[in-house]
């Protein structure tokens, strides 16, 4: 599939530093460790990011797109403690123009932001079915 670079909503050279970037951060690994595991995939129609959640619920997360970030956050909360983590991915292009809707099951989060689906075009948050 040909498209017009005009049509795209990023740059590929500044997509793929950007990957690179992210996947040496020795922060990325950390908060692998201390929040929760994500990661990032690359399809022809989206870039997918991926969140393992194990320990909580569909009802327990938020998936809020804000300018050029995805923000995941898992809140638990029970009768003696809360269980709060939060993941912030930043993109090298507003993400809240584009198509972006997020799936949960088998305590995988999946989000999708579509590479050529325009968006609302706002800060918003993405409701899990």
């Amino acid at each position: 599939m040909n498209r017009n670079k005009d049509d795209q909503c990023y740059d590929l050279d500044q997509m793929e530093k950007w990957l690179e970037n992210y996947f040496l951060d020795p922060l990325t690994s950390y908060c692998d460790m201390t929040q929760f595991q994500i990661d990032l995939y690359e399809t022809e129609k989206d870039w997918i990011v991926e969140a393992v959640l194990d320990e909580f619920k569909s009802a327990d997360l938020s998936v809020k797109v804000e300018d050029m970030k995805l923000i995941i956050t898992a809140l638990k909360q029970t009768f003696s403690s809360n269980m709060k983590k939060i993941r912030t991915i930043d993109f090298p292009f507003p993400i809240k123009n584009q198509k972006v809707c997020a799936f949960f099951q088998n305590g995988i989060l999946e989000v999708f932001i579509s590479k050529t689906e325009k968006g609302v075009g706002n800060n918003r948050f993405i409701t899990l079915p």
